[in-house]
């Protein structure tokens, strides 16, 4: 299966270094992308007429410490989704640029960028709400970069049988992201004041993206605080991979590839899910358990800590069921897959109709954004192991996918609630698990584990 190597002990190793340094890194996109969702409720004044449909702060605030703005809804819907149409943009041609130049220098500059605008994001909203959209439309072309040229790295740094567990240490920063922010920004608005939370999110996102320049290398070859015996380790399982500067894409074959489109319906499934519950899980928990603000933020982070733990623990599973040869590379993307789409599915449907208890309903919404984490594993790993030298490319393709799925769950949500609120949540929840077993099916027929033909090195496909 693999060459035997004498393996580098793996939490000591800067490997390991790096997938939490990854890690952190997501944790402040999300951070960063998510907490104009939150400090949106006191950055808007309810009392004005334009702002009467929209939830803001339940008591007057310094207007020194809070600035208050006369947004409409429709404004703020923009405002929050504005990010999402800039990571569309640019994700694809990150994703290709990633495989020709630096990564280093990439992530570490788009890392700034956004950075850089969160802490002007205040001072964008004093000029206008137009400004803010469009930096928030430029933050998401840095993030959307971020995400997408990311993926590369683990290439040349990941030992075959440690792909899962660096790949879920590094995106499991995704997860534990929104958490954070739903339980900080709370305490800093209330505090401080909402634009310190900008504030401290891109001071704390440039402080990173200065150490990210200090401590990652493109190569692990080059890198000085690397012991010579993990380099050997490393750099072993990667002598017959050739990165050329530049490459022609294959375009046709990659949209005949039925592997990757398996990987693009299994994308689409987990955003479409996920998406709902990142925005609508407040509304749920309001709408069926009726507690108030602070409860609701505190419930409302709960499974995004468990999605974060279940990330983990998914790609442990992965390498380890790998690593023992219990199965073939192919049925354990399988098995994750199935775990990833069915269970939110099954968890879904509990949801309506075994979740009478404030507890059988807390406890359900967890697993059923929790065990989502393990469609991860298989899907960003996947795309490494059918074409390795487009891999840059591909995981930028199925993140607009992906992105696409999300922008149309979260529109489409809001149309059911709005239409018909009596039984809006059976359709929503429903939904999910059709999409989800739909998924899971192509999946299961179509899905491959190995180099294909037209991501090999010595073609050369043209348009």
């Amino acid at each position: 299966m693999f060459m035997l190597h004498r393996p580098i002990p793996s939490f000591c190793s800067f490997r390991y270094g790096l997938s939490i340094l990854l890690h952190v890194c997501n944790v402040l996109i999300m951070s960063q992308r998510m907490c104009v969702s939150l400090t949106m409720v006191v950055m808007v004044n309810r009392t004005d007429p334009h702002g009467l449909p929209n939830t803001s702060t339940e008591e007057l605030l310094d207007n020194i410490k809070n600035p208050v703005y006369n947004w409409s809804p429709e404004i703020q819907g923009i405002i929050f989704s504005s990010i999402f149409y800039g990571s569309v943009i640019f994700q694809i041609p990150a994703g290709y640029l990633s495989g020709i130049y630096s990564v280093k220098k990439m992530v570490g500059s788009t890392l700034f960028v956004s950075s850089l605008i969160n802490l002007f994001i205040p001072l964008a909203a004093q000029v206008g709400e137009t400004l803010v959209i469009v930096c928030r439309v430029a933050q998401g072309v840095a993030q959307g970069t971020v995400a997408a040229a990311q993926q590369v790295i683990w290439i040349k740094w990941a030992p075959p049988l440690e792909r899962g567990r660096l790949t879920s240490i590094s995106i499991s920063g995704f997860m534990l992201g929104p958490f954070i922010t739903l339980i900080a920004t709370g305490f800093i608005c209330k505090s401080l004041g909402w634009p310190m939370v900008f504030y401290i999110m891109g001071a704390c996102g440039c402080t990173l993206s200065l150490l990210w320049f200090v401590l990652f290398y493109d190569e692990p070859k080059d890198h000085p605080c690397m012991s010579i015996s993990e380099k050997e380790y490393i750099t072993s399982f990667h002598v017959q991979q050739v990165s050329s500067s530049e490459y022609s894409l294959p375009i046709k074959d990659m949209l005949k590839s039925l592997p990757l489109w398996a990987i693009c319906m299994c994308i689409f499934a987990l955003f479409w899910s996920s998406t709902i519950i990142l925005f609508y899980t407040p509304t749920f928990i309001n709408s069926k358990l009726h507690v108030n603000i602070n409860e609701n933020g505190l419930l409302s982070a709960l499974p995004h800590l468990f999605s974060w733990i279940f990330g983990l623990l998914a790609g442990q599973m992965s390498d380890f069921l790998l690593s023992r040869n219990i199965f073939s590379i192919l049925n354990i993307r399988k098995l994750f897959i199935m775990l990833g789409l069915l269970l939110p599915a099954l968890f879904c449907v509990c949801l309506l109709y075994l979740s009478s208890s404030f507890y059988g309903t807390i406890i359900f919404l967890i697993l059923a954004c929790a065990t989502g984490s393990f469609t991860m594993v298989a899907v960003i790993v996947n795309t490494l192991e059918i074409a390795p030298r487009y891999c840059g490319f591909l995981n930028g393709f199925i993140l607009v996918i992906g992105t696409i799925a999300g922008i149309i769950s979260s529109t489409l949500t809001g149309i059911i609630l709005n239409q018909d609120p009596e039984s809006s949540w059976f359709k929503i929840f429903f939904l999910i698990a059709g999409i989800n077993v739909i998924g899971v099916i192509f999946y299961l027929i179509f899905a491959k584990a190995e180099i294909q033909d037209w991501a090999k090195e010595k073609q050369h496909t043209r348009l």
